[in-house]
């Protein structure tokens, strides 16, 4: 499967795939460009009606393909196809730290439960832990032998998993950078890996179609759960750990019941690849971003979409604020937007 989505540039309309540049997929541009029409004229009138949000003028260069709230929810951390990963300040849109050092595309980054550490994954096969207080790298980890598009802290913060297109995942020692494990199962690429609130079991997606959970302290395959037709970009765990998501090119988002492996429900209103979800703190709300060029908003107990956000492009990554107040959103517009939960008012683009 020929799959350009990682660098999707839609002003460009060229993608690097492989290494090499190739035109941007045209199968997925006729599907989504009249719906991408309707949908830029209403943001577009929508926008008129409000007063114009603040907007940082030290941006990414790049789409956004990755954002992270530091657990007290006073830094954003973001990561681009231009190489860097960015530290914000939430309150006032204030670039503290840029951090240089990857030579390829940032596609995840994640805090450790203390917020004193960051880790960004890259497509130059490479892990990098930088300390968050003066932007400064503290270690690379390598052992990945293709891009790397995911990483995870375990909720006592002394590992790091990461996901590969090599097909495989990694467990890393965060404070020596050794490499304890490596998990094979699935038979493409993963993208995108998560651990349960009590660190005992990992959740990863594959392009493979499937959704595989491990034993963390074993490294063994607990259960492979099948529903999705089409790659899956994405998977998050409830707060209380019973119940995980998933975003796929199908369209779709799908709940599953962590403990049977059940499928719970089908969550259907997108119009194109669903590439990043998200619990908000509570557990009552999940974030879904995609290629619609939308956020949108579901109630977990009906499976009922509460609301629409709107960016200009393709949003490759969703996340709460640890108080749940605060939406974040990157876009293939090269933009982070923060949006208030409650009322769906975009607050600031950075």
């Amino acid at each position: 499967m020929n799959r350009c989505k990682f660098h999707k540039i839609s002003l460009a309309g060229i993608a690097l795939c492989g290494g090499a540049l190739l035109l941007a997929c045209t199968q997925r541009a006729a599907q989504t460009s009249s719906s991408t029409a309707s949908q830029n004229e209403a943001s577009s009138q929508n926008e008129a009606s409000k007063p114009p949000e603040l907007v940082s003028q030290a941006g990414h260069s790049g789409p956004v393909y990755s954002v992270a709230f530091s657990p007290d929810g006073k830094t954003l951390a973001s990561g681009s196809k231009d190489h860097t990963a960015k530290l914000w300040d939430v309150a006032t849109g204030t670039v503290l730290h840029s951090l240089k050092g990857h030579s390829d595309a940032v596609y995840s980054v994640a805090f450790s439960p203390d917020g004193k550490t960051l880790a960004s994954a890259s497509l130059d096969n490479t892990v990098k832990l930088w300390e968050v207080a003066s932007g400064t790298e503290l270690r690379t980890l390598k052992g990945h032998s293709d891009w790397i598009y995911s990483v995870a802290f375990s909720p006592d913060g002394k590992t790091l998993a990461s996901g590969s297109k090599d097909k495989t995942i990694k467990f890393w020692d965060v404070s020596t950078g050794a490499e304890l494990r490596t998990l094979k199962g699935h038979t493409d690429t993963v993208i995108s890996v998560a651990f349960s609130p009590d660190g005992k079991t990992l959740a990863s997606s594959s392009w493979d179609l499937t959704v595989k959970l491990w034993d963390v302290a074993t490294g063994k395959e607990l259960r492979t759960l099948e529903g999705h037709s089409e790659a899956i970009d994405s998977v998050a765990f409830s707060p209380d750990g019973k119940t995980l998501a998933s975003g796929s090119e199908d369209e779709t988002v799908k709940l599953w019941d962590v403990s049977t492996g059940r499928e719970l429900r089908t969550l259907k209103a997108h119009s194109a690849y669903v590439n990043s979800v998200a619990f908000s703190p509570d557990g009552k709300t999940l974030a879904s971003g995609s290629d619609d060029n939308t956020v949108k908003l579901w109630d977990v107990s009906t499976g009922t979409a509460l609301r629409t956000l709107s960016h200009l492009d393709h949003v490759l990554r969703v996340a709460f604020s640890p108080d749940g107040k605060t939406l974040a959103s990157g876009g293939g517009d090269n933009t982070v937007k923060l949006w208030d939960v409650t009322t769906g008012k975009l607050l600031r683009t950075f």
